[in-house]
């Protein structure tokens, strides 16, 4: 799989990879989840501006199967999402992400949000090298993202703050 930078003709594809990987979580309980809709392109558009993460792993034709977003936070990167079309799962594309991510960056760490309980979320991000943050070792700005992921209803199942050190 070659990783490249997202394109803005990728946006409505994101979208799309958005909406398969989402499935998943509705045979957890978890329908509010796979039924929200993914980012508007203008807001994954801002991801392509200065300063921001976003990257897009593709097949063959060039055409992405998963992509990584993420932003400065606090002085490290912020992985806002990672997701990986269902029909590319379980080979790695997700991990490849991220390690790309933590290779190209200066920062000291990668941090995230995610749901403590889904395999694919807390369980897999451990083995991609995250640790969990207690709740001192919240920064304001990942406190911000998880007021903004309550007001979502995010908090209807337990979530965590995650960090990489790089």
């Amino acid at each position: 799989m070659r990783i490249r930078a997202v394109t803005p003709d990728d946006l409505p594809l994101l979208q799309d990879i958005e909406r398969a990987a989402g499935e998943g979580f509705r045979a957890l309980g978890m329908a509010a989840v796979a039924d929200d809709e993914p980012l508007p392109t203008a807001e994954l558009a801002r991801y392509l501006e200065g300063g921001h993460a976003a990257m897009a792993a593709v097949d063959a034709a060039d055409r992405p199967v998963a992509y990584l977003i993420g932003e400065p936070v606090d002085g490290c990167l912020h992985i806002e999402q990672v997701s990986v079309h269902p029909d590319h799962a379980r080979r790695g594309v997700g991990r490849a992400l991220i390690d790309h991510l933590a290779a190209s960056t200066d920062a000291p760490a990668l941090t995230l949000t995610t749901f403590a309980d889904v395999p694919w979320n807390a369980p897999y991000y451990r083995r991609c090298g995250f640790r969990p943050l207690a709740g001192a070792e919240l920064t304001p700005g990942l406190r911000e993202i998880r007021r903004q992921e309550a007001a979502h209803g995010l908090d209807r199942w337990p979530r965590l703050c995650m960090r990489r050190e790089l």
